[in-house]
């Protein structure tokens, strides 16, 4: 089985005011000249950099433990342009960084890899230890460094605020959430195309003639920006779970992911529980799991809400923890509560934690689930609280995520496209539905684009993809894939974890360990390999598509996804349930 060191991968979300330093390569133009950084930060390349010891908020301690034996690991605070398209006008912002020394001493040695694990807004200060702990034999070769992007962490952080307004129309909410956020001076310098200058800053101030990268997730978007703008300063790059790439947008990603959590929860989630009735004691046919399911309300409920949040889409990231998923669908299926809501969450997490066979990894994942959930009904009833107060409040709020998504490229403005999204979902997405609502992107102007590659200098990378991937839909790393000018794609057909590498079979890790020794790319664009066993099984079930030459060929709605649709619908048509109230739950999943 897999070993997986996770670090946030989920959490499952641009600023160019110029675009002056980029240059979108036209058929006849000449390769693009890479952005001097070091010319552009003036007397910044020459800053005294203090190396400390490094914390790292938010992580546990026994793996903060674990991090510090890696070899030379250390942090500080490097100064960057708040603006690198005006870096004159004197304004800085602080970038936290942490370096490892892993790699040998002399010519084996690659140079540094820096790692991102995603977000919009993920920290990626603690994955240059753990990426130096991940994968050892690469370790060897590179020095790996992680860092928080601009607006995270302990970085410069960007925090908004707003007058909630007396309204309870979602769209005066939103536009004011927004319109208070571009009021902070600092909002429109936090973008994936300001990072990827930061980057390369980084680069300068190592002391290394070019960089290699590893990124998961939002990490591919930031990954391919960077490898856009800088094509001569890559060494060598992974895109692991990427996003679609393809597009000069963010919108397409998550226009898919409501669709591809829908998709893994029926192809695959419930499927294993049918394959494990003698655990989880809820049939043999998926189909009749989903009605019983539907019937106990599901996720129209706050309860299901609850334990879909907590429990089954944070196990949609790492399969390694569907037991604890498959053991919150039976326990909300057996329902039987009384009391508070807080009273019935006890009561649901006794009930899963009696399921046979939890390791100590699922028991800490449901204790954590437990507490996120209380948490969420605190916010509630605090929400609700507040609902009965006539004074305007001003609420602050960490902005990064939605800074980035929004600023990046143009979303559609027209609301009545996002109503027509909204209806859709409630017939070709219902599990996940009740949690969408329309984004502050539908709100939020820019006039940022992601530039196109150039075919003359894109550098050669490599990619790997999960089949039922819930966050990046795979239709959006095939299509990356195919528009990136020297990439070659690895699939993992029957898999539904987000971020693979390391993966722990000789089909996937070989190919990449490989290629950040050599530079060598498989032969093929395409390449497929087998997922490995969920927990409790000794096989690999086919589910979702069919792997042919290389590429998984898959329908969104997938023909269970469809038939489970119309269990839906039928159980709705004489249905008297009120919708849930969505106050407190997360709004990104």
């Amino acid at each position: 089985m897999r070993k997986y060191f996770r670090g946030g991968l989920a959490a499952l979300t641009g600023a160019l005011i110029a675009t002056s330093a980029v240059l979108v390569p036209t058929a006849n133009a000449a390769p693009q000249q890479d952005p001097d950084t070091a010319k552009l930060a003036g007397a910044l390349t020459t800053q005294k950099i203090t190396w400390e010891e490094c914390t790292f908020p938010g992580v546990a301690e026994e793996t903060v433990k674990k991090f510090k034996t890696v070899k030379g690991l250390a942090c500080a605070t490097v100064q960057v342009p708040r603006d690198w398209h005006n870096p004159a006008d004197g304004n800085t912002i602080g970038i936290r960084v942490s370096k490892t020394e892993t790699a040998y001493k002399g010519t084996s040695r690659q140079g540094i890899a820096l790692v991102n694990p995603g977000g919009p807004g993920g920290s990626g200060l603690p994955w240059g230890a753990a990426m130096a702990l991940r994968t050892p034999v690469l370790a060897g070769q590179y020095d790996f460094i992680g860092f928080d992007p601009r607006g995270v962490g302990l970085s410069t952080p960007l925090t908004c605020s707003y007058t909630v307004p007396n309204s309870t129309d979602v769209n005066v909410l939103n536009k004011a959430k927004v319109d208070g956020c571009l009021e902070n001076p600092l909002t429109k310098f936090i973008t994936t195309e300001q990072t990827t200058y930061d980057m390369d800053f980084i680069r300068v101030l190592l002391g290394e003639k070019k960089t290699s990268y590893i990124g998961y997730s939002y990490g591919t978007w930031l990954g391919t920006w960077y490898a856009t703008v800088f094509p001569n300063k890559v060494h060598r790059m992974l895109l692991d779970s990427a996003v679609d790439a393809s597009q000069t947008t963010l919108e397409n990603t998550w226009d898919l992911q409501p669709r591809t959590r829908d998709r893994q929860f029926q192809d695959a989630l419930l499927p294993y529980m049918a394959r494990n009735n003698a655990t989880y004691a809820q049939g043999t046919d998926p189909m009749e799991i989903r009605r019983n399911w539907e019937k106990a309300g599901g996720t129209r409920e706050f309860i299901g809400q609850l334990f879909v949040a907590w429990f089954v889409i944070p196990a949609m990231y790492d399969t390694t923890q569907y037991p604890t998923a498959a053991s919150a669908v039976s326990a909300v299926i057996g329902a039987g509560t009384t009391g508070t809501d807080s009273e019935k969450v006890e009561q649901l997490v006794s009930k899963m934690l009696a399921t046979p066979g939890l390791t100590d990894e699922n028991k800490a994942f449901i204790a954590k689930g437990k507490q996120n959930a209380l948490a969420a009904i605190a916010k509630k009833e605090r929400v609700a609280v507040k609902a009965t107060t006539a004074a305007a409040e001003v609420e602050t709020w960490d902005a990064t995520f939605e800074a980035i998504r929004c600023q990046d490229g143009q979303w559609n403005q027209n609301l009545h496209y996002w109503n027509y999204w909204l209806a859709d979902l409630t017939v070709n997405a219902p599990f996940i539905a009740p949690f969408m609502s329309t984004p502050l992107c539908a709100y939020w102007q820019t006039k940022n684009s992601k530039p196109a590659p150039d075919k003359k200098t894109f550098p050669r990378i490599l990619m790997a993809q999960a089949e039922l991937d819930a966050a990046t839909a795979y239709e959006g790393g095939l299509a990356t894939a195919k528009y990136l000018p020297n990439a070659k794609l690895i699939s993992v057909d029957n898999e539904g974890s987000h971020g693979l590498f390391p993966y722990n079979t000789d089909c996937l890790d070989d190919p990449v360990v490989f290629y950040f020794q050599t530079g060598a790319t498989p032969r093929k664009q395409f390449t497929g390999c087998q997922g490995v066993p969920l927990p409790n099984e000794d096989k690999t079930f086919e589910v979702g598509g069919k792997l042919t030459n290389g590429k998984i060929k898959i329908k969104m709605i997938t023909p269970a996804v469809k038939e489970a649709n119309k269990i839906v619908k039928d159980l709705l048509s004489g249905s008297s349930t009120a919708p849930a109230d969505e106050s407190g739950m997360p709004a990104n999943l």
